[in-house]
């Protein structure tokens, strides 16, 4: 028969009733975002009007903002920028396929 793990037993999260729900993300979950067709066309006008800026310097200027900050790293940044064509086309055939959320 196998014996039990060694191993430590699991931390878990303490909730106290004082404590306000909030959806602000916490910060090991702050690249857990899913970002909308309309806020990578931002991404990629930001990105047209600063042709000198690195993607280092984009993500962190997203991330950065104080109203409607979008959180994403780098190696995203650089896979949708290779997707740039295909999520413009997806816009030119279907103006509705942009959704406008309220932040």
């Amino acid at each position: 028969k196998p014996t039990a793990c060694n191993r430590p037993a699991k931390q878990r999260k303490i909730i106290t009733k004082d404590t306000a729900r909030t959806s602000a993300l916490s910060p090991e979950c702050s690249s857990c975002q899913n970002l909308t067709l309309s806020d990578w066309m931002t991404v990629y006008s930001f990105i047209d009007s600063h042709p000198n800026v690195t993607q280092a310097e984009i993500v962190e200027h997203f991330k950065s903002l104080k109203s409607g900050a979008l959180v994403f790293t780098q190696s995203t940044l650089s896979r949708k920028l290779r997707e740039r064509p295909k999520m413009e086309a997806r816009v030119n055939d279907n103006p509705s396929a942009i959704v406008f959320s309220v932040k």
